[in-house]
């Protein structure tokens, strides 16, 4: 757009008489730029200036790159090559981008921003297989959810050799059972182990030096003494006995973690194990001049066979149980069974295999287990956790059949009442109940025959019905005198005229309209 602004001024200034000298003073550009368009037509510029642009694949993300660069102005072009891998699968070159963003950066004035330097010390590199330096880092980043920002730990590890790397991340701070954690995983990311670990000073690693007689923790002593690994402590403030490491975490940090939203952790270390497959491990090493994923495939077979291990050091993981017989986990409600509030105040969460085992806080009995939920704000639930009042109102339905005579006629009655009034069909029966208890089964049998007859579905009906029926004295007929005749009773029917019917019908006089 800027160039073309500049070649419309020139084309206007031409018209306007100008000379080339001129121009070029008035607008302030070299005198071969007023050159290059002074005769140029608006189709040969789109010819010889915008195909050539459109064609660049960096052109194409120019606003992208310079939109990143305002942003975030320490971002360096490195980590901008990743982010434009990640995105849209380019094949370009990281001298390529560097020189692009180089070139944005004198264009659009963004200088980047420079963080102090560190001095480190040169160290030959150990034989392969020998060394494994380990670090922890940590992180700020932007937690979409929450709308906050939160720390997240990561522990470095790096191969002295081939540079090969491999990083275990926390979202809470570590423990010393934490660290032992990251290293089994290590292991098994890389097949087999070292034969000398390097560690820092750490409180999670050692508790004093005691001149030279260390006294590790005892999570860390454990993992030594089954493990058989040398392991070698720095010195107090002596940073550069472990600088591959040291480069190792902040390269995570800066290339990786950087300006990176956290959505979740699981998927936090998804997006990092696939950034070391394409970039961290894949990328040439600026001192070896080698790719690390190509040397760790010789490297691999000096590495110390580790056995496969179920090792599994998590931190407890307790919720509250709420009212309404639920836990809430990362975001999501997952149900329990009825009564567990009242039985249970707190219970463990454990996840194996994309599954949530919801246990009592000792862990001696399973209570739930639910498949894990990826979305937030959802209601797990499991149906087996249901009141079950379907089971319940059966079992008294077919005690209420029992108690009648006609079992048939009162099963009908019943699974009707239940029909219509589906949500009251408990009330409904407890009714009923309550009603045979006090009255005569003649009394029920007639009641039940005449709300049949009259569809009368319904518990106070019946109710009514049986009351009335109690309550109704037999018509008594006089028996007559010994040696007379039983005498006999004859009703005549009312008669009714013709115009009454024709006027019940057709609403009129009595008289047939057309």
């Amino acid at each position: 757009m800027e160039r073309w602004m500049v070649y419309c001024k020139i084309q206007s200034m031409k018209n306007g008489g100008f000379a080339q000298r001129q121009v070029a003073k008035r607008l302030e550009i070299h005198r071969n730029t007023v050159k290059k368009y002074w005769n140029m037509s608006p189709d040969e510029y789109d010819e010889l200036i915008l195909e050539p642009a459109k064609k660049s694949s960096l052109e194409q993300h120019k606003e992208l790159l310079i939109s990143w660069l305002k942003e975030y102005p320490d971002v360096t072009s490195a980590q901008a090559h990743d982010w434009l891998k990640e995105k849209y699968e380019l094949t370009l070159t990281e001298g390529s981008v560097r020189n692009f963003v180089n070139k944005l950066r004198k264009e659009y004035n963004l200088e980047k921003q420079k963080e102090p330097t560190r001095d480190y010390q040169a160290v030959e590199d150990p034989p392969m297989g020998y060394q494994m330096q380990v670090d922890i880092g940590e992180v700020t980043v932007s937690d979409v959810y929450a709308r906050k920002y939160i720390k997240l730990y990561c522990v470095g590890f790096v191969l002295s050799n081939s540079r090969y790397k491999y990083g275990f991340w926390y979202d809470r701070t570590l423990k010393a059972k934490d660290m032992v954690q990251a290293i089994h995983s290590c292991f098994e990311w890389m097949g087999g182990k070292p034969k000398e670990m390097v560690f820092d000073q750490d409180k999670l690693v050692a508790v004093n030096e005691n001149y030279g007689d260390i006294i590790y923790t005892k999570e860390f002593e454990k993992f030594r003494q089954e493990e058989k690994l040398k392991i070698y402590l720095c010195r107090a403030r002596d940073p550069e006995t472990k600088g591959r490491v040291e480069a190792v975490v902040k390269f995570f940090k800066r290339n990786f973690a950087k300006h990176r939203d956290f959505v979740d952790l699981r998927y936090w270390t998804e997006d990092f194990e696939a950034w070391l497959f394409r970039t961290g491990n894949n990328k040439k090493h600026s001192v070896t001049k080698k790719s690390p994923a190509e040397v760790f495939e010789i490297e691999r077979k000096y590495l110390v066979p580790a056995p496969q291990t179920n090792y599994s050091v998590n931190e407890i993981i307790t919720r509250t149980v709420r009212k309404d017989n639920t836990i809430v986990y990362e975001g999501n409600r997952y149900t329990l069974p009825l009564g567990s509030f009242n039985r249970l105040k707190e219970v463990s969460l454990e996840i194996k295999k994309e599954n949530l085992y919801i246990s009592d806080v000792f862990g001696d009995e399973l209570v739930a287990k639910h498949p894990l939920c990826k979305e937030k704000g959802k209601l797990v639930r499991n149906n087996n956790h249901l009141r079950d009042n379907e089971a319940k109102i059966s079992e008294l339905l077919n005690q209420l059949v029992a108690k009648f005579q006609e079992q048939d006629k009162a099963r009908f009655f019943l699974e009707s009442i239940r029909k219509d009034k589906p949500r009251y069909a408990r009330d409904q029966y407890k009714l009923i109940k309550n009603t045979l208890k006090e009255h005569s089964q003649k009394a029920i049998t007639e009641a039940m025959d005449y709300c049949l007859h009259y569809d009368l579905m319904s518990a106070v009906d019946f109710r009514d019905a049986v009351n009335h029926f109690e309550t109704k004295e037999p018509e008594k007929i006089p028996s007559p005198a010994p040696g007379t005749v039983k005498p006999v009773i004859q009703y005549t029917a009312e008669k009714r005229s013709i115009e009454e019917y024709t006027k019940k019908l057709l609403g009129g006089s009595g008289k047939w309209q057309r």
